[in-house]
């Protein structure tokens, strides 16, 4: 939402019209980028609400894909947390263009709670708002960041790795002091060996790779 002083009128004098739907590219409108974006689908709705007093309106529904940095040390108990940062590198702050949140982080929080899927693998937990100046080549750029945690629901995998391989280890030591013969332990071993690398094949479909560190269940 902004507005425009010189597209004002008198509501009285135009029928008591207070406000027109325009095509996007009819007025100026702000161009903001989102810094994270690798590919998306842009929106079709290229209309503004235009009022009577200047403020302009619109609304732009994007689905986009974003890079975000893993930590997947403690997975799958991990918590991670990505940053959606909007800016406009046209206009510099200082003289052109500041751009301000309409809605408090607790705000946002309640609405992105609502919208968001909540029967996926991860959890929506928390989402701060930082409004900041960016420096670049010696002027000053608005820019706001959306920083969303979630935490990733670890019962799936609990159920398909974690419990099977605590099991076959279990299984692995009561074969090794249990008081069967040396061929019966052997071919015990070898079936075991075998759980164990058809775990480890699913294990490694199912770990992300996108991280500088290994998560734990994977190295051990």
């Amino acid at each position: 939402e902004w507005k425009n002083t010189f597209a004002t009128w008198d509501p009285q004098d135009f029928c008591n019209i207070s406000k027109v739907i325009l095509p996007l590219d009819t007025y100026w409108s702000p161009p903001i980028f989102i810094l994270e974006r690798v590919n998306g689908q842009n929106s079709d709705m290229n209309y503004m609400v235009l009022m009577h007093n200047g403020s302009f309106n619109s609304i732009q529904p994007f689905q986009v894909t974003l890079k975000c940095g893993l930590i997947i040390l403690k997975f799958p108990f991990d918590t991670q947390t990505c940053n959606l940062s909007i800016a406009s590198y046209l206009y510099p702050a200082v003289t052109d263009l500041v751009m301000k949140t309409r809605r408090t982080a607790s705000e946002s929080m309640k609405d992105s709670q609502n919208l968001f899927l909540t029967d996926g693998e991860w959890k929506f937990t928390n989402l701060s708002i930082i409004e900041y100046m960016e420096t670049m080549e010696d002027k000053g750029y608005s820019v706001i960041t959306y920083m969303i945690s979630m935490e990733r629901r670890p019962t799936l995998y609990i159920l398909n790795l974690i419990l099977p391989t605590c099991a076959l280890y279990l299984l692995d030591m009561a074969v090794l002091f249990g008081p069967s013969s040396l061929e019966e332990k052997i071919n015990f071993q070898i079936a075991i060996i075998l759980g164990s690398s058809m775990l480890a094949v699913i294990l490694n479909n199912s770990l992300p790779t996108s991280s500088n560190k290994p998560p734990v269940i994977g190295t051990h």
